[in-house]
């Protein structure tokens, strides 16, 4: 699926350009699923926190029970070297991937040491902030027992698409979603925070979603800046009567949310500065031994 504009994917030990052909009719992702990947960013010439990115798919694929057949630094490398490949200020998507090729003979489990591994870097601009709204979905999250929810695991996007689905079709960019005892786990595609007389609040992780790496960046930068942030376990009231409320997500970092349900938040103060002190951050515009 191109997302955006120029393509470059690493496959196989070379570059090539455009959409390019990686997984097999028969390899055992492409009927049983058995893929994870990451995503990073590069724009304005930075690429925040990669490193961590790329220790995280490492971490998707052991869960999954995949050996990864690259380590870290590779990871890293490679994603600078793609990135070279553009303009320096273009704004990428950056995403390591690996699946499995071989399942166990005459069962469903994967075959460890089949892992396949891909780059892919794509051009696709930042979200522009404003108008992002946000309803409450009728789908839950799976709990740990049910799925491997620890892991980014593509096969966990399934019911993702049908919460965004269901969220555009009423008119919204993104909906809340909720695990299976009714209390808000994040949306879609991102972590969620709510600012309450000054106060951050965000979902506790409880297993049933990922503690996103733009979520743990952007909690120690407000903590630094003095804002307080507590982690705890979150309804839908909380968020009827929020403030603000903003996401966190690789796509566009740090989003305010102009419109939940029916009502409208025009003024953002806290995420506005929660998003311009992720861009401090991510430009190094001020010491980060705080928030390492």
């Amino acid at each position: 699926m191109a997302l955006g504009g120029k393509i470059v994917t690493y496959y196989e030990g070379e570059w090539h350009e455009g959409n390019a052909p990686i997984i097999g009719a028969a390899d055992h992702v492409a009927w049983l699923g058995s893929q994870v990947f990451d995503g990073a960013r590069q724009f304005e010439g930075v690429r925040p926190d990669l490193i961590l990115n790329c220790e995280r798919i490492i971490h998707s694929a052991e869960v999954m029970g995949m050996i990864s057949p690259v380590d870290v630094d590779k990871i890293f490398g490679l994603s600078e070297e793609g990135c070279k490949k553009f303009n320096a200020d273009a704004e990428l998507y950056i995403r390591p991937m690996m699946w499995s090729k071989q399942g166990t003979p005459g069962i469903i489990d994967v075959e460890p040491e089949s892992t396949g591994f891909a780059l892919c870097i794509e051009e696709l601009p930042m979200p522009t902030i404003g108008t992002f709204s946000l309803t409450t979905s009728p789908f839950c999250r799976p709990r740990q027992d049910m799925a491997m929810t620890e892991a980014k695991a593509g096969s966990l996007y399934a019911n993702n698409g049908r919460i965004m689905a269901d969220a555009r079709k009423r008119g919204f960019n993104n909906a809340l979603s909720l695990d299976i005892d009714g209390n808000v786990a994040e949306t879609a595609s991102t972590n969620v925070f709510t600012v309450k007389d000054g106060e951050v609040f965000t979902p506790v992780p409880n297993g049933t979603f990922l503690n996103g790496l733009n979520r743990q960046r952007t909690i120690k930068l407000l903590q630094a800046d003095g804002i307080k942030v507590t982690e705890a376990t979150m309804t839908l009231s909380d968020f009827e009567t929020a403030d603000e409320i903003f996401c966190t997500g690789n796509i566009a970092k740090v989003m305010p949310v102009a419109k939940y349900e029916d009502r409208m938040m025009p003024k953002c103060p806290i995420a506005m500065r929660a998003r311009e002190i992720y861009w401090d951050y991510s430009h190094s515009r001020f010491s980060q031994k705080d928030v390492a």
